[in-house]
């Protein structure tokens, strides 16, 4: 990621780069242009010039051939000669390219010609002027290396002004988001944005305190909803379970009323434990568990295999364990302590007896594997109430328990199924 002066400056000075390379051409252009214009008009002036010095001398006919006959000789781009058969009496203007004849230098060199039409003696002859204009492309490359220099200055002192505005200008946004990253909804604490003149800042300062206000509200509610459920919800459950229990002692039932106290039992004992996995839900979406523990992975999975040790037997379930010493992670240990429950006590459910089950710690990886038949559907693996196999004695909140935990956590789960083994894996 890149700050957000650099990404407005980028494109800026890419702009302005394209700019300087299209106007070098332009550039040439233009001045070209006006050299040529300004040597037309300087030949122009030699013609005239000259044209006027030769008829004031008033010289004879002779004298005239003769006069011009050693201007041609003694004056390099120029040429006056009489009008020849077939001369149109009209003014051209072009650009020729030849070596220069009165040097020894091979270079080939432009030059701005003018042919016009003069009078000496009311006599008419065909004068051609030449003059080099090789100077302009030294001016284009003073041009450009003077753009080019200018362009450097630019890119540095824009590159300097963005170093201090990041500390200046963007100061009040900064100090904005250092205090968004400090609140915490567990905490509820207040937070008190600095004034600035800046308006799209103070804007985004009171549409925060709006927000965080309104978020604090909501939160307050869920929060008072969840501890209120939790009461409310599992005293009844818990009477009528005990209530139950009573009945289900008694020895004047009868065998059908037993079996169907006994079924009652079970659905209300399974309403009891969905109830504390919703409300173990909402807790987790509500952000009401800390997570700056420091916990023993490996001692919280030794201890939930040595509690479940006794379920493993009853299936005659073998277990073993790859489990790597001294894993540490930040977290909650509460939570940690159900994901690895669910996982091993889905790895019961879900395993035929005689099988085994592989328990796999290392320090970037919990995975549990167990046997299976057939894949299952990953689509709805994870979602509540989804049922990852026709076994109906759980709650349909395991997985979806596990997955909350882990995005808690900022941990990864996934499902794969290889070798006839269904394998969950949580990337610590």
């Amino acid at each position: 990621m890149k700050p957000l002066l650099s990404k407005a400056t980028r494109p800026f000075l890419i702009y302005v780069l394209i700019i300087l390379i299209i106007s070098i051409p332009v550039y040439y252009f233009v001045v070209d242009t006006i050299w040529k214009n300004e040597l037309d008009e300087h030949n122009r002036i030699v013609v005239d010039k000259t044209s006027y010095a030769l008829n004031r001398l008033k010289l004879s006919d002779e004298q005239l051939d003769q006069s011009i006959a050693l201007w041609n000789h003694i004056q390099p781009g120029t040429n006056i000669q009489n009008i020849k058969n077939g001369d149109h009496l009209k003014d051209s203007v072009f650009t020729i390219l030849k070596q220069k004849s009165y040097s020894t230098d091979s270079n080939i060199d432009r030059f701005r010609c003018l042919s016009t039409i003069i009078h000496l003696r009311n006599r008419p002859f065909r004068f051609t002027v030449e003059t080099n204009i090789e100077e302009s492309q030294e001016t284009i490359a003073a041009i450009a290396v003077t753009t080019v220099f200018f362009f450097i200055l630019i890119v540095a002192g824009l590159l300097f002004l963005n170093r201090k505005l990041s500390a200046s200008v963007w100061k009040p946004f900064q100090d904005t988001l250092g205090k968004l990253k400090t609140f915490n909804l567990n905490t509820q604490s207040h937070i008190q944005f600095d004034t600035t003149d800046t308006t799209e800042f103070e804007e985004l300062n009171q549409s925060l305190n709006k927000l965080i206000e309104h978020s604090v509200s909501v939160y307050k509610t869920q929060k008072e909803f969840t501890e209120n459920a939790s009461h409310e919800l599992q005293t009844p459950l818990a009477i009528l379970k005990n209530k139950l229990d009573i009945l289900l002692q008694d020895d004047d039932l009868t065998e059908k009323q037993y079996d169907i106290a006994e079924d009652m039992n079970k659905a209300l004992t399974r309403s009891s434990r969905i109830n504390k996995n919703l409300l173990l839900l909402a807790k987790i979406d509500n952000s009401q568990f800390d997570n700056s523990e420091v916990i023993g992975f490996d001692s919280l999975l030794r201890q939930s295999l040595d509690v479940l040790h006794e379920h493993f037997e009853q299936k005659s379930i073998t277990v073993k364990t790859q489990i790597s010493p001294d894993i540490k992670i930040n977290g909650n240990s509460s939570l940690t302590e159900i994901l690895i429950n669910n996982l091993l006590i889905n790895a019961i459910r879900h395993t035929l007896p005689n099988n085994s089950v592989l328990v796999t710690l290392t320090n970037s990886t919990f995975e549990v594997a167990n046997f299976g038949e057939k894949e299952l559907n990953t689509e709805s693996l994870f979602k509540r109430f989804s049922r990852a196999s026709e076994d109906n004695s759980g709650s349909g909140l395991g997985l979806a328990i596990i997955k909350e935990i882990s995005s808690f956590h900022h941990w990864t789960i996934s499902y794969k199924f290889e070798n006839d083994h269904h394998i969950f894996s949580v990337y610590l």
